[in-house]
């Protein structure tokens, strides 16, 4: 099995509404990917694409909560930044996106992804009825007593160098 993300099909996306492609150069991804994903089809490859959809209101939550909480101040680039003064322009780069590149041999499944842990179960449980497999579950384990030795004295804790616990600032 082999997982990608969507950054190939960022050519009709990011890099067309960003100016990092001709437009030309997006003709052409529309006339390949179609081609392309039939031809991996075609070839025995199980091909499942998936767009994780989020409301404008989570998408704000979710951006105002980066820039709230410095411990998710990462997830916030110059390109997000900049993204959201071309948020139609982003919006119209999909839809057209997905009127060539979401066929009957080879669709998008769309995952409303507010919520993220409903979403992550659903788009797994999606996935899984989609590709052949066996149930390969273990059998349940059962844990063995711990050993115990009442003579055993472990050495003090202050013996030891102990790494400096984190103070989280609130």
């Amino acid at each position: 099995m082999v997982l990608f993300d969507r950054s190939w099909y960022n050519r009709a996306g990011v890099e067309r509404v960003m100016g990092f492609c001709t437009e030309d150069e997006v003709r052409e991804f529309f006339r390949s990917v179609p081609e392309f994903e039939a031809m991996l089809i075609r070839s025995g490859i199980i091909l499942i694409k998936y767009w994780f959809s989020v409301s404008d209101e989570e998408q704000e939550r979710r951006f105002r909560a980066r820039i709230d909480d410095i411990t998710r101040r990462w997830k916030l680039s110059p390109m997000d930044m900049a993204s959201r003064t071309k948020w139609v322009e982003y919006s119209k780069a999909k839809d057209e996106m997905f009127r060539y590149t979401d066929t009957k041999l080879s669709p998008w499944y769309v995952v409303n992804s507010d919520d993220k842990k409903l979403a992550r179960l659903s788009c797994i449980s999606h996935l899984l009825s989609m590709i052949p497999y066996e149930d390969l579950t273990p059998e349940p384990i059962e844990l063995p007593p711990r050993q115990r030795d009442d003579n055993y004295i472990r050495p003090p804790m202050e013996t030891q160098t102990f790494v400096p616990m984190y103070k989280i600032k609130q």
